[in-house]
């Protein structure tokens, strides 16, 4: 197993470090105080909310228009240390204006960087059915999709990371489909030998088993498997 190689960009080199400008109001100081995390991250419209249902059991405010959710739903328990997080959907949202959403990602990209060391994993969603076409619609010589881009950030942070396809019920060609999105990461498929990295789901139907097996495998990796229990 291996990579095919790193992608060459400063990865999210214009929304990195504090002070750039204020935070949205409760994208920090609503995170309860626990030293264990996982988060969830993902464009918007990706079913992110409903995999968040799914996991936790817990009906989040999914809202009718994307961006609506600008600040971290949380959710932990009490005899546990340890938080569930569903950051604010980024990329393009239709009707909110670019520097909201930029400040969005800015906010996204800071939360991570400043709870990285609690970060046990970061499960990046995405839409199986539309990932591809997003990926190649906004790849260039100056631009990386910011799915890829999110996936290099967390590794580079030493977060262990998985891939949420969700939407898997609405792909014909399964096995093409998460091959082709292996190589967009800079992973060589075929995507079976990455089932800790790369979770093909379908959060709607229920279908969320291979993500949790991917989890529990990073968990008992930093042996947590005392959370088992959450996925």
């Amino acid at each position: 197993m291996g990579t095919t190689g790193a992608v060459n960009t400063a990865i999210f080199a214009n929304h990195r470090g504090f002070g750039r400008w204020p935070p949205l109001p409760g994208m920090f100081e609503t995170r309860p105080d626990r030293d264990g995390e996982v988060v969830f991250v993902g464009r918007s419209n990706v079913g992110k909310s409903t995999l968040m249902r799914e996991v936790t059991g817990h009906t989040f405010n999914t809202g009718q228009r994307p961006g609506v959710t600008k600040k971290p739903n949380h959710f932990d328990w009490n005899a546990e240390d340890f938080v569930v997080t569903d950051l604010p959907g980024f990329g393009f949202m239709k009707g909110v204006p670019e520097d909201v959403r930029e400040r969005i990602k800015t906010d996204v990209v800071q939360y991570i960087e400043r709870y990285a060391e609690q970060i046990l994993v970061g499960v990046i969603v995405v839409d199986g059915k539309a990932v591809i076409d997003i990926i190649d619609r906004h790849s260039g010589p100056d631009e990386v999709p910011h799915d890829v881009e999110m996936f290099h950030f967390l590794r580079e942070l030493g977060i262990p990371t998985v891939v949420a396809v969700n939407k898997m019920d609405k792909v014909d060609d399964e096995d093409e489909r998460l091959n082709d999105l292996c190589e967009r990461l800079g992973l060589y498929p075929p995507w079976q030998q990455w089932q800790e990295t790369i979770a093909p789901i379908s959060a709607k139907r229920g279908n969320i088993d291979p993500l949790n097996e991917a989890v529990r495998h990073h968990l008992h990796e930093q042996e947590r498997d005392d959370l088992f229990k959450f996925f």
